[in-house]
């Protein structure tokens, strides 16, 4: 995958956006705002310059309005206060939190019609949030070790399934110890599948290559040749995704 940095003109303004070109047997070019408001603009290889600028200057306005409205969203991006209208993630969808008293069930949390629903016996934000990051670090156990086996046959340099755990990471979503023991950090369940699947895959690409040489990333490339959009994704998706 390759890609530049250009700019669409809007008006007095300048948007910029990174061009990604694709191996593609369609002719669409997909235009995407990520939630950090960043533009991608993926387009199959052979497309020419000025057609994949005339295609971004159609979305002009979307684009823009677009940004705009993500703008306003992270001028109010706050602390968690733990309470029911709040936002949370799981795998790239968006549910609103809903906390009830747990009157006739145990402590717990339910994901259902859209919402996570957390039963408790306090409104204690701390028991809240220790429901909530229990439940999280249970899926993400099982997420993970699913898309671990799904990766592994397209893994060619090992033999098994290699031994990981789970670890919370204030600057990282993963990690390759010097034995080969994999870390992931269980918030990146919050993330959409194919970001899951590009830190996997980043992390097996160090057991056989240990540092970040030419060589690491023309395996990388080999494994996931969008791995650069799906990383930058990931990267816009951070401070929504690690909010507190």
């Amino acid at each position: 995958m390759i890609h530049r940095r250009q700019t669409l003109q809007y008006g007095e303004k300048k948007i910029p956006y990174q061009l990604f070109f694709v191996v593609s047997e369609g002719a669409k070019i997909i235009i995407d705002v990520l939630p950090n408001g960043t533009v991608h603009v993926k387009a199959p290889e052979g497309r020419s310059l000025p057609e994949i600028k005339q295609a971004v200057f159609k979305r002009a306005r979307w684009i823009n309005n677009h940004i705009e409205r993500i703008q306003q969203q992270q001028a109010h991006v706050l602390p968690r206060q733990y309470v029911s209208g709040e936002s949370h993630y799981y795998l790239g969808r968006r549910y609103l939190l809903k906390v009830f008293d747990a009157t006739e069930c145990a402590p717990q949390v339910k994901l259902l019609r859209g919402q996570l629903q957390v039963y408790t016996n306090s409104r204690d934000p701390k028991a809240i949030k220790a429901l909530l990051y229990g439940w999280y670090r249970q899926h993400a156990q099982e997420t993970f070790a699913r898309r671990l086996l799904a990766l592994l046959p397209q893994v060619l340099w090992l033999k098994q399934t290699p031994e990981w755990k789970l670890r919370l990471m204030k600057k990282q979503w993963g990690s390759c110890s010097p034995e080969g023991v994999l870390s992931l950090n269980p918030q990146l369940v919050k993330a959409p599948r194919e970001c899951i699947d590009y830190v996997v895959l980043h992390e097996l690409c160090h057991l056989q290559e240990h540092n970040h040489s030419k060589k690491f990333y023309r395996l990388l490339s080999r494994m996931m040749p969008e791995w650069e959009h799906v990383k930058a994704r990931l990267d816009g998706m951070s401070e929504l995704l690690l909010v507190d």
